[in-house]
């Protein structure tokens, strides 16, 4: 991950916090509005304040937060399934919010981790411009590899508002991805008991 991250970035060059503030003003002067009024002075600094927390995920590594497993599970091999977990992101095409739900499970080979790393990589990867499915890959994909796991499932159920407030405006349209690696891909006995038990 961290290579691809630096492959990524390698030609990007940095932009300060008053280069970025700048182009928002831009921004605002293409839409009509005035920059320099009361309502407007102080937003540049406050939406680069704001992107800043909706895209941290390209400063963090997913595979570190899952350095530290644990290996006194007493033979535990069935799947760990973690539900509900908020989504937050925004497209790649229109840099709208993307809002719904993740559900992970793993199948531990002999080590777990801490269910909240679980959270803490869907975050990751969710604070990133994104597609939905390139997002359910990228979660599963870093879970197998990370944990040397058995199987990964991943499910997302989100609404995209690049769909629902513009385009053809669909307010109640949602958009839902899978993938399954390992026993999940390979044994549909455990990818249904996974989705009956996202379904409850």
């Amino acid at each position: 991950m961290k290579l691809q991250k630096k492959e990524n970035n390698k030609n990007i060059d940095k932009i300060t916090d008053k280069e970025a503030e700048e182009a928002i003003v831009k921004i605002f002067k293409w839409m009509g509005e005035d920059p320099g009024r009361e309502g407007l002075i102080e937003t540049p600094k406050r939406t680069v304040k704001a992107f800043k927390e909706y895209f941290k995920g390209y400063h963090e590594d997913p595979v570190r937060l899952l350095d530290k497993t644990f290996s006194d599970v007493e033979g535990y091999d069935d799947m760990v399934v973690q539900k509900n977990i908020s989504v937050q992101s925004h497209c790649e095409h229109h840099m709208a919010p993307i809002i719904g739900v993740a559900h992970v499970a793993y199948i531990p080979n002999e080590r777990v981790v801490g269910l909240s790393k679980l959270a803490r990589v869907v975050e990751v990867f969710s604070k990133r411009l994104q597609t939905q499915e390139r997002l359910t890959m990228q979660i599963a994909t870093t879970l197998m590899k990370a944990l040397d796991a058995k199987g990964v499932a991943v499910s997302i159920d989100a609404t995209h508002q690049c769909m629902t407030m513009r385009g053809i405006k669909k307010e109640q349209a949602t958009t839902v991805t899978n993938y399954y690696l390992g026993q999940f891909k390979e044994d549909l006995s455990f990818q249904n008991r996974y989705l009956r038990f996202i379904a409850k």
